[in-house]
């Protein structure tokens, strides 16, 4: 598989704390890719860092087209949407005083391509028929499920090379939960890379083809999802026990 983003050496500071100590890992075109880890770890710092929202150390690079690698700390915060990377934020981030319609077409401002737009919009119907019944409701009246579903679609319809996915089950119902992960899996399926941090850790491993843990700032521990849910120290540390 080709690789379609890497991380080498990533430090983030806050203040005189350093958050992320040198982490290092990559993402191949078409997998899940899962950030697992203790509340503070550093996972949301990292996607934090790849998006440009936090100032780092180390590089990060994001394939273009077919060989060419952009350093993404050469690209202001507000064009790394254009250059492929969409990111649905822990807490959602949604404008709850904008319809669903008007969250869903601001994932899209950096698209000239209509056609494809109206596409793409039709596709996140697909996805989540709920939002398309509640498509002129205001987005800040939804449950915290379809809230979840809004940021997601509102991030795919920035049509990306690579989703950036944190914490997408936070406070759901297990049945919305299970609901999200079929979606995500579903949009992998029709080719798109996912780099997911998820707290609960049995769901993100089932459902990756690879996962790093993070511990205080550093990859502790890497591999296929399927062999990690049965590792005893992951085991031990983040499914409960044996």
């Amino acid at each position: 598989m080709s690789k379609i983003l890497t991380v080498d050496d990533l430090q983030v500071k806050y203040g005189g704390i350093l958050a992320l100590k040198g982490i290092s890992f990559e993402v191949n075109k078409g997998e899940i890719v899962s950030l697992i880890g203790a509340n503070g770890a550093g996972k949301t710092t990292t996607l934090r860092a790849i998006s440009g929202l936090v100032p780092f150390t180390g590089r990060i690079q994001l394939l273009q087209g077919e060989t060419e690698w952009l350093d993404l700390s050469t690209v202001a915060k507000h064009d790394i949407v254009r250059k492929g990377l969409a990111h649905s934020p822990e807490g959602r981030g949604i404008f709850p005083n904008l319809t669903v319609y008007e969250n869903l077409f601001l994932g899209a401002f950096a698209r000239n391509d209509k056609p494809e737009i109206a596409k793409d919009l039709e596709h996140c119907f697909e996805l989540f028929p709920r939002l398309k019944e509640r498509i002129k409701q205001k987005a800040g009246t939804l449950s915290g499920g379809e809230q979840q579903m809004v940021a997601i679609s509102r991030a795919l319809m920035a049509k990306p090379k690579v989703l950036l996915l944190d914490e997408p089950s936070l406070g759901l119902a297990p049945l919305i939960v299970a609901q999200i992960f079929e979606i995500i899996k579903k949009v992998n399926s029709e080719g798109m890379t996912v780099l997911l941090v998820e707290q609960n850790a049995r769901m993100a491993l089932k459902i990756s083809h690879r996962a790093y843990c993070v511990e205080t700032g550093k990859i502790t521990l890497s591999g296929k999802g399927i062999d990690l849910l049965k590792d005893s120290r992951i085991v031990d540390s983040y499914l409960g026990g044996h």
